[in-house]
């Protein structure tokens, strides 16, 4: 069996097939990975999700924001912007069935010696601690009490990571790193605003260049941030997010070899 992680997907279903044709992806000898964000801003993000659902076994993923966002406006916390693509989901015959089984993946996973989360890991945890601070949101998304962490999700506070916080802070401090993160300080503190940069605000460095990053000999797949163009992070960095959905192509990358392949627009 081959395991393949694939790029921010984002609705961009003809692309995903297509690459997948490319390196002759068959779904009942290999597994494909996403990295989050298979929604939103591409024109077949109900298609995505029920192509990626009926993979069963053959697929696995983590939640980006995006998903997150889908889901918060299907529990009617949040109403779709201007730039939403997703009403088809939420219109379908099949919507509950889509959902309920989206609802139910997780934010970080460990396959194959690889962690996968969608926007990284804050310099202060360390693999199992981001692990299982991962497990809470996901115990909260499960529980029959999902529309209280929605209906707290959005926002910025708290900027940083305290073992002290409460819930609904605590899950969403561990959301923003965990899905949002692009930017910080060696302690952790988020910098959420700049999003079309490689360039970090003055005191802040991208989440995985801080020296004493905890989890700096793990190998970590993410996506996230398309400004990247999936540049050479650093060793054991593996960024997957190469912005098809603005012009950029969709990247999947075999996890035995490491080796990249692309789909350029």
């Amino acid at each position: 069996m081959t395991h393949y992680a694939v790029g921010d997907i984002q609705g961009c279903f003809d692309a995903l097939t297509e690459l997948l044709s490319k390196i002759q992806f068959d779904p009942n000898k290999d597994h494909l990975i996403a990295v989050g964000d298979l929604v939103n801003r591409g024109p077949k993000s109900l298609e995505t999700l029920r192509y990626c659902k009926n993979l069963g076994d053959s697929f696995t993923t983590v939640l980006g924001n995006h998903d997150l966002h889908l889901l918060a406006i299907a529990h009617g916390i949040r109403n779709p912007t201007s730039k939403d693509t997703l009403n088809p989901i939420l219109e379908a015959s099949d919507r509950d069935e889509i959902l309920g089984w989206l609802q139910q993946q997780p934010l970080l996973l460990n396959i194959k010696g690889y962690t996968v989360v969608h926007a990284g890991i804050p310099p202060q945890w360390s693999i199992a601690q981001a692990e299982e601070l991962a497990s809470e949101v996901s115990r909260a998304l499960t529980s029959e009490n999902s529309g209280d962490y929605f209906a707290a999700m959005y926002g910025n506070l708290p900027l940083l990571w305290s073992d002290n916080l409460e819930s609904p802070d605590r899950l969403r401090v561990i959301t923003n790193y965990l899905t949002r993160m692009r930017f910080c300080k060696a302690q952790g503190e988020l910098e959420l605003d700049s999003k079309s940069t490689i360039n970090p605000p003055a005191g802040y460095k991208a989440w995985f260049d801080h020296a004493g990053r905890k989890s700096r000999g793990n190998k970590i797949i993410f996506g996230h941030w398309a400004a990247l163009k999936g540049r050479d992070c650093g060793v054991n960095l593996f960024p997957l997010d190469t912005g098809y959905i603005w012009g950029g192509a969709m990247r999947i990358m075999n996890l035995d070899t490491q080796e990249y392949v692309h789909l350029n627009t």
